[in-house]
């Protein structure tokens, strides 16, 4: 890394990433070196500018921040959640794809410029109101996993493979182009998982998926 962190910004607000970008600016071992307004740019810009951190929002049009997370986690980028949702079910799933840290658009710009900082010397930041809920989450999980690992073990690899893009965000449609088969085919895997499972509802798969830890595989 050169004298300053050079910082991506992904968001879909324009005044937003202009405040950011006069604040990060000002700092002098922060530089921005690019801007995105949607998940596909920012996935984009950062294969393209190789930054140090990228700032990324999840509710963005197009290609959410959690996609793009999961398409970037291996670049080398410290990828930094900066959003408004306090939701302990988006800030566990923002780390089981990969982010570094997870910062609330609440948090007051000293804490994002040491959560910035941290990221670029490899360190992970969470927001300290989020904290708690993280480390019971992963208690949790650890827990539950030795309760039903046998669970996952009922679907075969091509339902794993959809359960994992049902729980990243994917549609059907989505999914059935990544995995080079039909929506009738994606809707049957689906209703098999379902059965298997006794889940019901994308919430029950999507919180099944991160226990056993499907979204951090390849």
């Amino acid at each position: 890394m050169g004298d300053k962190i050079r910082i991506l910004l992904a968001d879909d607000h324009a005044v937003l990433r202009g405040g950011l970008k006069l604040l990060l600016n000002t700092q002098p071992d922060m530089t921005v070196i690019g801007e995105a307004a949607d998940g596909r740019e920012a996935v984009d810009l950062c294969r393209a500018l190789k930054p140090d951190v990228l700032l990324l929002d999840l509710n963005m049009p197009g290609e959410g921040g959690l996609k793009a997370l999961e398409e970037l986690k291996d670049t080398g980028t410290r990828i930094l959640v900066l959003t408004m949702y306090d939701d302990v079910a988006y800030l566990c799933q923002a780390v089981e794809s990969g982010a570094a840290g997870y910062i609330l658009k609440s948090a007051a710009d000293v804490e994002l410029i040491a959560a910035i900082r941290a990221a670029a010397r490899g360190e992970s930041y969470y927001d300290p109101a989020l904290t708690k809920p993280l480390v019971d989450y992963f208690v949790n999980k650890r827990e539950k996993q030795r309760g039903s690992s046998r669970a996952v073990d009922l679907l075969s690899e091509r339902e794993k493979a959809v359960l994992r893009l049902v729980a990243l965000g994917y549609t059907n449609r989505q999914i059935a182009q990544e995995l080079t088969i039909s929506i009738k085919t994606v809707e049957a895997h689906k209703a098999n998982i379902r059965e298997k499972l006794k889940l019901k509802g994308r919430a029950e798969l999507v919180r099944f998926a991160m226990e056993q830890g499907l979204l951090s595989r390849q």
